[in-house]
C-alpha cells in the first residue's frame, strides 16, 4: 500500500510539474518508506510519517492530493494498532500543525476550513477504529470458539472414560459367565467319560464352543483398553431378546415403532448380541428426539453371515444435541467386531442407519 501511494503521489506531481516538486516527492517518498515499517513500529512510523507531510512544502505544491491519501493510512494505522493515549498523540500531532498552518494563512479562517482539515484526519480516525472494534470482536469469538471446542472435547473424553469403564465391567461379566460355563461343562465331562463317552465328548464340545467364544470377548476387552478413543455400550443382562420390552419403552414414551425381526437371534455370541441391542436403544433415542412424526421402524436380520439392523425415521433437519457422541458409540461398537455402519438422510428426508455385524461360522 504504501508503494501504491508513492506511486500515486509522482504521477500527481509530475502531473502538475510545479515548482518545489522535487522537494515535494522527497517528502512524500519518506513518509511512504516510514509507513513501510507501520505494522511493526505502528506509533514511530506513523507519527513521523505524519510529521513529515505535514511540513510547509515550498511553493504552490501544497496543491497535490496524494499526501492526504499518505495521512489517512498513516491515521488509519494508528487508531486500529495503539490504544489510549499512545493513539492520541499522534492524532494531536497532526492536527496541531495543520490548524497552525490555516491560521497564517492571509485569509481569514472560516467554518470549511475547519471541516477540511478536520476531514483530512478524523474519518481515517474513526474507520481505525471501528477496525480495531471488529478485530477485538473475531479475536474474541475464535477464543470462544476455542474454548466451546476444548469443552466438547473435553466432556467427548469424559463420556468416553466412563462408558470405557462401564464395558470393561460388562465384558468381565460376559467372560466370566463363558468361563463358568467352561469349568461346569468340564466337570460334567470327567464325570461322564468312563460311563458315558458321548456325553462327555459332547460336553467338550461345549467347554470349546465356551472357550472361542470367551476369547473373542477378552479379544474385545483388551482392544477396548488399549483404545483410549473406544466408545462402547454392552450390558451383559440385555441382549436382542428383550428387544420387544425396549420397543414398548419407548412406544410408551409416544414413539411409534414398526419392528420386524427374521432369523433366529437367540443364539447369537453374547458380545454381538448385547452390541446389536445397544445400537438399537441408541437409534431409537435418537428418532424419539428427533423424529418429526414420532415414527420409527426397526429391522433386525439374521443371515448365514451377518446379523443386519435397519432403522429409519423422518427426520427434523436438526444436528444430534449429543454432539454426535451417539452415533460415535454406535460406531465404535461395530467397529470392534469389523462390522460395517452407513447411515444419512435421504432425497426424502428420512435419517437411515445400517449396522452389519458379521458372524463366524462356529458361533452359531
Amino acid at each position: 500500500m504504501p508503494a501504491i501511494l508513492g506511486v500515486v503521489a509522482t504521477v500527481e506531481l509530475l502531473a502538475l510539474n510545479l515548482p518545489g516538486t522535487g522537494l515535494a516527492l522527497a517528502i512524500d517518498w519518506i513518509a511512504c518508506a516510514l509507513l513501510v515499517l507501520r505494522r511493526r513500529f505502528p506509533f514511530a512510523a506513523c507519527t513521523l510519517a505524519g510529521l513529515v507531510l505535514i511540513t510547509p512544502v515550498v511553493g504552490s505544491v501544497d496543491d497535490a492530493a496524494a499526501p492526504i491519501l499518505i495521512l489517512a493510512l498513516a491515521t488509519f494505522t494508528v487508531a486500529r494498532r495503539l490504544r489510549g493515549l499512545r493513539a492520541l498523540a499522534p492524532l494531536a500531532l497532526f492536527l496541531v500543525p495543520l490548524f497552525w498552518g490555516y491560521l497564517r494563512l492571509d485569509r481569514p479562517l472560516d467554518v470549511s476550513d475547519l471541516v477540511f482539515v478536520s476531514a483530512v484526519v478524523l474519518p481515517p480516525y474513526a474507520f481505525g477504529l471501528l477496525m480495531r472494534t471488529l478485530d477485538d470482536r473475531n479475536a474474541r469469538l475464535a477464543e470462544q470458539a476455542e474454548l466451546l471446542i476444548r469443552h466438547q472435547e473435553m466432556v467427548r473424553r469424559e463420556a468416553i472414560a466412563a462408558e470405557r469403564a462401564r464395558i470393561a465391567r460388562e465384558l468381565h461379566d460376559v467372560i466370566a459367565h463363558s468361563v463358568s460355563a467352561m469349568v461346569v461343562q468340564a466337570a460334567a465331562a470327567r464325570d461322564l467319560v468312563r460311563r458315558d463317552a458321548d456325553g462327555a465328548e459332547a460336553a467338550i464340545d461345549e467347554v470349546t464352543t465356551a472357550g472361542r467364544e470367551a476369547l473373542g470377548e477378552t479379544g474385545r476387552l483388551l482392544r477396548l483398553i488399549r483404545d483410549t478413543d473406544d466408545e462402547l455400550g454392552l450390558a451383559p443382562e440385555l441382549g436382542l431378546d428383550h428387544l420387544p420390552d425396549l420397543v414398548d419403552r419407548f412406544r410408551r414414551n409416544g414413539l411409534r415403532v414398526d419392528l420386524t425381526v427374521e432369523g433366529q437371534l437367540d443364539t447369537l455370541p453374547s458380545g454381538i448380541d448385547i452390541s446389536a441391542y445397544r445400537i438399537v436403544q441408541e437409534a431409537l433415542t435418537n428418532a424419539l428426539r428427533y423424529a418429526t412424526d414420532r415414527v420409527a421402524s426397526v429391522r433386525v436380520t439374521r443371515s448365514a453371515t451377518a446379523l443386519l439392523i435397519g432403522i429409519e425415521n423422518r427426520a427434523s433437519g436438526r444436528s444430534d444435541g449429543g454432539g454426535g457422541l451417539g452415533l460415535l458409540g454406535i460406531a465404535e461398537r461395530i467397529a470392534v467386531f469389523d462390522g460395517r455402519l452407513t447411515h444419512g438422510l435421504t432425497d426424502d428426508g428420512r435419517f437411515v442407519l445400517t449396522a452389519s455385524l458379521p458372524l463366524v461360522p462356529d458361533a452359531r
